[in-house]
């Protein structure tokens, strides 16, 4: 399966095996240290240079084959999007720098933050082609993104509080802890050994081969090998006190969960071991592994992530047997876990371009599941939900390309980089890839692309079986190109022209028609349109099939779609009703007796649909008789159909259509979610009809007949939930009876009395199931009936008055108040009625019955609540925010997306924000300020490097309040040059080091950072090349490290006046025009003590004076000195707080310019905004007077460097603004 790609033939090297040795896990201090062992076989005789991926952590030392140390360079411009930007503030201009910036580090395009320089020593070795290994000694303390500890604010041992962390990532997000080719394209064997208190355990990737104790029983180490090839982002691990659970049907598997939960660990995976033999017998393969394990921790980035042999779950997803709503929504997920073990883990993307693939699969996989193990209505329902979810988004936002590759959305990120990729889309993006595939099966047929599958699973694991030779593992990598060979080699078809319309394409087809039947000819004259002026439209042009339920019959027409209109006539089997009354044959062979009175007497035709087996993406408004939508609810056995029938039927406010929902709530044999979506729809249809009903409220009698007492139907019976159809439906219909109104536009008294009378006889006693979510769902309903008060309640001296309440106001509070502190003392399953309640109080708010205050909320959404609960408060609050235009509140929300310790909270309340937004665009609003928009910006430009999906979601709220353009609250500055960020080729980067200066600047690096030592220690320092040791962090005490760490830091910044006499450091300037660089001489007074992201043969380019840090004896024998981007400024101190700026998050600029050459360059950029305005000169002549100036300008900077007697001064402003482009 290998794919003709650019960066596959780029790398010069490939690698074998990769070891993960981590001895040392902290976590109160929240950090690890260890190793990591990469055997690299090079693939040139000339190999100079390694990239590797590493992020927030800092670097001891680099070795090869434990004998040589190896310079290197840090360079990440991830950390700051648009470095030493302060004009620009249009997404346009983020968006192109955020891509440059992302592939500046990308594995696939053989980039890296790390560049390391091999040592002469090690070409003799590259020269024949001879693998050797590389260790990097690496530590992590307080990471921002990547590993998350989840230690709780108690005292005792760390096992005793359930403290215990694991790792979790964005896509390839393993670089965030440990050092690694971060590539779904360099899969290889794995060890991975792990040091732990001996209360815990380690669970990682691979099998357990052995756990050892310490000598003195303190410690243990647990040893985990991969034979498997496996890439970088598909390895995890997860530490803590968990107990412990092999499958009792299937010892390969092992449940792991926190203590105190393996009474509801054993229920909830149960069942696991029918997904295995489901997929197993499905595509005729074994699981490839040997063993799986499936991890419950707190805190989860996400309800699920896969991972080789293993699984990292949410412990929120364990549940009773007494639960039932839980129960669909975990098996749902643990069996979408299991298939993305097949097609995910083990063949896994080649590129993000083709991620489509093996989401698509694992999602069309679980699918399949979810209609063997729920019944395919359950699965038919659940498709056509998902297909309306994505075409409604792509119509909101725009087009889903799955293969970026041809072509670029229009959206206001892009999408050829799995990290720049907004939050929303990636879900929608794995839905439509799932679509796409059920598509697929439907063109080349269920068992043809079964066949495939099982193709693609056998090379793969014939290669996986192999030892590593060059591209023996690309079969385990799937490709869009590979995966069209795939199809044609066992089916004989070309797949091409259906990738080019849904893989290389975005959107979906907008279908609209009618159709009207012709008596003298005995036809259906049928009319399709396209609308393709929409947002996410999509230009259909192939097969489309139509279905007409006839008297005599259903029958099915294919026809081929090609233009925008098409007209269509179809030749009726039947004749008109002029017989006698007979039974009507039905899509499923069934015959039944309809009531024929209301159709036309002239029309055989009872119904039309228009692709009924959800074949198409597509949206389709169709137009019909009113009739014909209610015989196509009663009769049609279709969900899909009776589903298209209710959302029809909202528009038809009749008896009929009343008549029509009425017998479905009733019918027992109909599926339960089309009985509550009529429910929902005869609410509606009942409002529309208010005025001239004079019957009892909608769904009051068949509620009493179907849940009341024999003796007295008006009180309901005790539960009992066996029968699952009637507990949805006793869920359901109280809200939907919620949503009554009389004429006067609010709820009767009759429904209230009916709700309050549910809450008074709820009986659960001998209910084996709980009634939690029943009890939530009466609450809901509850605030369902709350309409806008006549009068607004005021906050009186002595508090909130409930003496201006409604009666009816009053009896929803009080219910309120009770189940609230009926909860503290018996909280229910995932506080679902805290949930209900806390909602229920917002409304009540909003509608003006109680006072706005949002004190009660931002109680329940501080950390340590449950997370539903915490949801729940949060989405209050943003409510709150929108419609009080609070600042205060908006800030403190910020904050948490900011510093909350729970990743998935700051995510949520991201997304809240762009669903309900604080103000809209182009909208006045006391929040919409400049400090907001710097905020904003700073966030996703650099405080959230360590986390794509927020960063992402930050860039999505800029969106939904900005647009793509400045805004327009900013003023705008007097020097600001007007670009046309549209046409840009490239944007340069200050921290993206070209190729050709690297080599140059290890050479000047290493001559300086020698000088350096000498001046800081007294001592002679070996040359490079020649074998030095430094000792590892991993054997010495830390306090040792910190001492001398420090120490020399003091001495260096005060000895800089010696070391800048003997080596003045070298610098790397960039023209204005971005078309070369230079290296020119500066006083190292100034690069002593300068930040940068770039350092050499160092522990990190930042240092701490921080007791807590983890220093290292490496920084005693190396010390880097920084190569810098500024050209001018006064000396700074180092930062000194590792807290604030850890390896990978310093800005590349140094700090303050000096004042003189700062008020030079806003002079110059004034006069020459003038100038631009003022004057309008051809462009030969602007061309000839840049370039003397550029000539004198270079004259003047090679005399003061060869002078080398004074501090440079700064000859042109730094090339962050956007004036520097390459056009």
């Amino acid at each position: 399966m290998k794919k003709d790609n650019k960066s596959d033939n780029q790398r010069p090297y490939k690698l074998s095996h990769q070891k993960i040795c981590l001895t040392g896990v902290n976590f109160e201090k929240k950090s690890i240290i260890g190793y990591v062992d990469l055997t690299i076989h090079p693939l040139r005789a000339d190999l100079k240079r390694l990239k590797i991926n590493f992020k927030q952590g800092r670097i001891y030392r680099i070795c090869i084959n434990d004998q040589w140390e190896a310079a290197f360079l840090y360079n990440d411009p991830t950390q700051e999007i648009c470095q030493g930007e302060a004009k620009q503030r249009n997404l346009d201009f983020f968006q192109n720098c955020h891509l440059s910036a992302m592939n500046a580090v990308d594995a696939d395009s053989v980039n890296g933050e790390v560049t390391i320089k091999l040592p002469p020593e090690t070409h003799p070795l590259i020269a024949e082609l001879r693998p050797f290994r590389l260790c990097i000694e690496y530590s992590l303390e307080d990471p921002k993104g990547g590993i998350h500890f989840v230690v709780p604010e108690m005292s005792g041992d760390m096992a005793d509080i359930g403290a215990h962390m694991f790792t979790y990532g964005h896509e390839n997000s393993s670089r965030l802890w440990f050092p690694c080719i971060d590539s779904y394209c360099e899969p290889c064997t794995w060890k991975i050994e792990i040091t732990v208190d001996r209360d815990m355990t380690a669970v990682s990737c691979g099998d357990l081969i052995e756990a050892v104790y310490s000598p003195c029983l303190m410690k243990k180490t647990f040893h985990y090998y991969m034979s498997t090839p496996v890439s970088a982002p598909n390895i995890a691990i997860a530490i803590g006190p968990f107990e412990i659970f092999v499958d009792p049907n299937m010892h390969e598997v092992t449940h792991f969960c926190l203590p105190h939960l393996s009474g509801i660990l054993k229920h909830t995976t149960s069942y696991i071991h029918e997904a295995f033999e489901f997929y197993e017998e499905l595509l005729s393969s074994r699981y490839p592994y040997s063993y799986y394990k499936q991890v419950f921790v707190d805190e989860s980035y996400a309800d699920a992530m896969s991972y080789a042999t293993m699984t990292i779950f949410s412990t929120n997803l364990l549940h009773s047997s007494r639960i039932i709503d839980q129960t669909f929504m975990t098996r749902t997920l643990m069996a979408k876990a299991v298939a993305q073990q097949f097609f995910g883990t083990f063949i896994s993307m080649h590129t993000w371009s083709d991620a489509w693939l093996p989401k698509g699969i694992a999602g069309y996989l679980s699918m399949l599941f979810i209609k063997k193990t729920f019944g395919n209505n359950e699965f038919r329902y659940v498709i056509a939900r998902k297909l309306k979810e994505v075409s409604e988004h792509e119509n909101k936002v725009g087009g889903i390309v799955l293969d970026p590759t041809k072509k670029e959305s229009n959206l206001h990120f892009s999408a050829k980089n799995s990290h720049t990729v907004s939050p929303r889309h990636a879900a929608m993006f794995s839905q439509k890839a799932m679509l796409v595939m059920r598509i697929l099966e439907f063109r080349i047929g269920t068992e043809l692309l079964l066949q495939a599958l099982n193709k693609l699973l056998s090379l793969a694991y014939n290669a996986s079986q192999q030892k590593y030779v060059s591209n023996t593992w690309v079969n385990m990598l799937l490709s869009t190109s590979s995966f069209s060979k795939i199809i044609s080699t066992v089916t004989g078809k070309d797949i091409l022209p259906f990738l080019e319309q849904w893989v290389y394409q975005s959107g979906c087809a907008r279908f609209y028609g009618n159709f009207v039947f012709n008596r003298k000819r005995n036809v259906v004259e049928l009319e399709i349109k396209q609308d393709n002026s929409v947002k996410g439209a999509l230009k259909y042009v192939g097969p489309l099939t139509v279905t007409i339920q006839e008297l005599d019959g259903s029958f099915n027409h294919t026809f081929k779609i090609e233009e925008n209109k098409t007209k269509f006539e179809i030749t009726c089997h039947s004749k008109s009703r002029r017989n006698k009354k007979k039974k009507i044959p039905l899509m499923t062979g069934e015959e039944v007796d309809m009531d024929l009175s209301a159709m036309d007497a002239d029309s055989p035709v009872l119904w039309l649909r228009v692709d009924p087996e959800l074949n198409t993406l597509r949206q389709c408004a169709w137009e019909q008789p009113d009739y014909m939508w209610q015989y196509q609810l009663r009769y049609e056995r279709d969900v899909v159909a009776q589903k298209e029938a209710i959302e029809a039927l909202y528009k038809y406010g009749t008896p009929a259509t009343r008549l029509a929902l009425t017998d479905t709530i009733e019918n027992d044999s109909c599926y339960y979610r089309i009985r509550l979506d009529a429910c929902e729809c005869l609410a509606s249809v009942a409002n529309s009809m208010v005025s001239n009903w004079a019957g009892p409220p909608a769904m009051m009698t068949i509620f009493r007949k179907t849940f009341g007492s024999h003796s007295c139907p008006s009180i309901i019976r005790q539960n009992n939930f066996n029968n699952f159809q009637h507990y949805y439906l006793l869920k359901t219909m109280p809200k939907a009876m919620a949503r009554l109104r009389n004429i006067h536009n609010i709820c009767p008294m009759e429904v209230m009395k009916f709700l309050m009378d549910l809450f008074k006889y709820n009986d659960n006693s001998k209910n084996k199931y709980s009634d939690n979510y029943y009890r939530a769902a009466l609450i809901e309903a509850l605030s369902l009936t709350i309409t806008p008060a006549v009068a607004t309640v005021t906050v009186s001296s002595q508090g909130i008055s409930t003496e201006y309440l409604s009666a009816d106001m009053k009896l929803i509070l009080e219910e309120c108040t009770r189940c609230l502190n009926l909860e503290k003392l018996l909280p229910c399953y995932r506080h679902t009625v805290t949930v209900s309640c806390i909602k229920l109080i917002r409304t009540m708010q909003k509608y003006g019955h109680l006072p706005n205050d949002s004190e009660i909320f931002q109680c329940y959404a501080t950390y340590g609540v449950f997370r539903d609960v915490r949801v729940a408060a949060l989405s209050c609050l943003v409510d709150f925010v929108r419609s009080e235009s609070n600042q205060i509140m908006f800030d403190w929300l910020l904050d948490l997306v900011e510093y909350d310790p729970d990743p998935f909270i700051r995510h949520t309340v991201l997304m809240m924000f762009v669903d309900n937004p604080p103000f809209k665009k182009g909208e006045y609003s006391p929040m919409n300020t400049t400090e907001l928009v710097d905020r904003l910006w700073n966030l996703m430009n650099s405080l959230l490097c360590s986390d794509s999906r927020l960063r992402c979601g930050v860039t999505d709220l800029y969106h939904t309040l900005y647009g793509r353009t400045r805004p327009f609250c900013l003023p705008i500055p007097e020097n600001m040059m007007v670009l046309n960020l549209k046409q840009r080729t490239t944007m340069l980067n200050p921290s993206v080091v070209p190729e050709k200066l690297q080599d140059q600047m290890f050479e000047d690096e290493l001559e300086v950072e020698e000088n350096v030592k000498r001046a800081a220690f007294g001592t002679d320092v070996e040359k490079s090349g020649q074998k030095r040791k430094a000792d590892s962090p991993l054997l010495e005490a830390k306090s040792k490290f910190e001492s001398s760490f420090v120490e020399f830091v003091r001495a260096g910044s005060m000895d800089n006046s010696q070391a800048s006499e003997s080596n003045p450091a070298k610098q790397i300037k960039l023209d204005e025009e971005g078309q070369k660089s230079k290296v020119i001489q500066k006083q190292p007074s100034e690069a002593q003590d300068d930040r940068s992201h770039l350092s050499e043969d160092s522990s990190s380019p930042t240092h701490s004076q921080s007791s807590q840090s983890v220093a290292t004896p490496a920084a005693q024998s190396s010390q880097s000195v920084d190569i810098l981007c500024n050209l001018s400024g006064p000396s700074t101190p180092l930062p000194m707080d590792l807290s604030r700026t850890p390896v990978g998050t310093v800005p590349l600029m140094s700090g303050e310019s000096s004042s003189k050459s700062h008020k030079s360059k806003k002079k110059k950029k004034k006069n020459k905004h003038k100038h631009k305005h003022k004057h309008r000169h051809d462009k030969s002549r602007d061309e000839e007077k840049m370039s003397k100036d550029r000539a004198s300008s270079e004259q003047r900077e090679s005399e003061q460097s060869n002078s080398n007697l004074a501090p440079l001064t700064t000859l042109k402003s730094p090339p962050s603004s956007p004036e520097f482009e390459v056009m």
